[in-house]
C-alpha cells in the first residue's frame, strides 16, 4: 500500500463579493465554464458529481479532464469534493472554505491526500500552482467580471 504524502496544498483570498456569489461561481457550471473550464458538470449537493473538461488550456494548451462526488455543498459556506490523482488511481480531498469578512469573501482553500510516489508528487506541485492560479481567476471573474 502506498503511503499518503503528510502535505496539504493551502491557498487563501479575498474576494470583494457575497459568500452567495463566491459560492454560486464555484459551484455552477455555468459560471464555472465562464471563469475556468472548457466544459463542465456539477451537482452541487452531497453526493452529487462533477465532471470538469479543460480542451487546450493555458499557455501550454493542455487538455484533460476530471470527475469525483461531491461530499459536502453548504451554501454560502462550505464546498468539499474529490477528485483523482495520479493516473486516476486514489482520490485527493479539496475542501473549500467561505467566510463573509467586512470587505467581502476569504476564500480558504485546502487539498489533501496525495500519494508518496513520484507521479503523487508532481501531481501536488502541479495543483499546488494550479489552485493559487484558480483563485486569481475566480476573484477576477467575480470582482471584475473577466473570462476566460
Amino acid at each position: 500500500m502506498t503511503k499518503v504524502m503528510d502535505v496539504e496544498i493551502r491557498h487563501s483570498t479575498l474576494i470583494r463579493a457575497s459568500p452567495e456569489e463566491v459560492y454560486d461561481a464555484l459551484t455552477t457550471a455555468e459560471a464555472f465554464n465562464t471563469w475556468f473550464t472548457t466544459e463542465s458538470q456539477i451537482e452541487a449537493r452531497p453526493g452529487g458529481s462533477f465532471y470538469f473538461k479543460w480542451k487546450d488550456w493555458g499557455p501550454d494548451k493542455i487538455s484533460v479532464e476530471d470527475s469525483g462526488p461531491i461530499v459536502e455543498a453548504t451554501r454560502p459556506e462550505k464546498f468539499l469534493f474529490k477528485w483523482h490523482g495520479e493516473n486516476n488511481s486514489y482520490y485527493t480531498t479539496v475542501e473549500i472554505l467561505l467566510e463573509r469578512v467586512e470587505e467581502g469573501t476569504a476564500v480558504r482553500l485546502r487539498e489533501y491526500g496525495y500519494q508518496d510516489t513520484p507521479s503523487g508528487r508532481q501531481s501536488f506541485m502541479n495543483c499546488s500552482t494550479g489552485w493559487g492560479e484558480a483563485l486569481t481567476l475566480l476573484k477576477f471573474y467575480v470582482e471584475h467580471g473577466v473570462v476566460y
